[in-house]
């Protein structure tokens, strides 16, 4: 009797088992074929050269007050945003300089030096978020950080606020645009409505994802395929080549070893106070990076070769090859793309 039932048991469940099969094998020929009636949508990146991308175009922000950005355009060079009237956002953000100040740490007001590296504010709209930590969320609050810090700009916003009340003309252009006129928040939003111009298109190597075969050199053409098989695309990838995640500086080595404490060290660590989140930080975009040395949250690679050969031996857990840096390198360059003019 109990063999008997052992034995319904053994083919009722061979029967289940088979049912399951059938049924996921009808569920995933339907979902196969709802797929084949659907255009066809590349996951990330587009066609150039014949071959998915990881990488995509840059595109202009679309829809911006052309008021708001004049205004901020206006703002962003106006030193009076300082406590002492002699330090702008274009300070340490200079236009026509790839949009940094070409220094390892920037200097503020009495010649205050700063203790991290300034990022390009190109391109800084598409970024998941802002500052090396990413504490700030938008370019409003970005913004306030400088305006505020003892030893950027240190002001306030009543001195802000009441030396710039003083121009008649600035006022009348707030009310012009901004119900309320003149007000903390209204100059934040002008500022980063400006920076939501600055996007730099139609580089050499976006004219090659759109198809333009002879866009790169062969030498550009190498890099990138080093590029790819390094797996620096794992981090560097979409619209801005990076800016979109956040990754530990020191995945396969310590970078940090031997180094005197710093604050500026701690990433992500200063926001979140997560053990995990030690010296991660946001990973740059790197659009235009032949223009923005020195390198890294630190400022400690002067060229980009130095910062190549940092990247593989830290993050890689290599040393790179002489001639894969050059070509890497060659790459970068041709992520160059046409610097907006700053006529003021």
């Amino acid at each position: 009797m109990k063999v008997a039932n052992y034995g319904r048991a053994f083919f009722v469940a061979v029967a289940a088992v088979l049912l399951i099969g059938i049924v996921a094998w009808l569920l995933l020929r339907g979902i196969e074929q709802q797929e084949q009636s659907l255009p066809a949508v590349a996951p990330i990146g587009v066609q150039g050269g014949g071959m998915l991308q990881p990488i995509q175009p840059l595109e202009p922000i679309k829809g911006l007050d052309p008021r708001r950005v004049a205004l901020g355009k206006r703002l962003f060079h106006d030193p009076r945003l300082s406590a002492d009237a002699t330090i702008s956002c274009a300070s340490c953000h200079n236009l026509a300089a790839g949009g940094v100040d070409g220094l390892r740490f920037s200097i503020g007001i009495g010649g205050a030096v700063g203790n991290i590296n300034a990022p390009t504010v190109f391109n800084s709209a598409y970024n998941l978020a802002q500052f090396w930590d990413g504490r700030a969320a938008t370019l409003e609050e970005q913004a306030a950080g400088p305006i505020q810090n003892p030893i950027e700009m240190g002001a306030t916003w009543p001195e802000v606020l009441n030396r710039l009340s003083q121009d008649d003309e600035l006022v009348a252009s707030f009310h012009s645009i901004y119900p309320d006129g003149l007000t903390a928040a209204n100059l934040l939003n002008a500022i980063a409505t400006f920076e939501r111009s600055l996007i730099t298109v139609n580089s050499r190597f976006d004219r090659y994802l759109r198809g333009d075969e002879e866009a790169l050199s062969a030498l550009e053409m190498e890099g990138y395929s080093r590029f790819r098989e390094y797996g620096c695309v794992s981090c560097h990838q979409g619209m801005l080549v990076g800016g979109n995640m956040y990754q530990k500086f020191g995945v396969l080595g310590n970078y940090f070893a031997g180094r005197p404490a710093s604050a500026s060290d701690l990433g992500r660590y200063s926001v979140t106070h997560r053990e995990e989140d030690r010296y991660v930080f946001k990973v740059p975009s790197l659009r235009n990076v032949a223009l923005t040395a020195p390198y890294f949250h630190d400022g400690s690679a002067a060229t980009l070769e130095a910062a190549v050969l940092v990247m593989g031996r830290y993050q890689l857990g290599l040393d790179l090859p002489e001639n894969d840096v050059t070509a890497i390198v060659a790459f970068l360059t041709s992520l160059t793309g046409e610097l907006p003019q700053d006529d003021k």
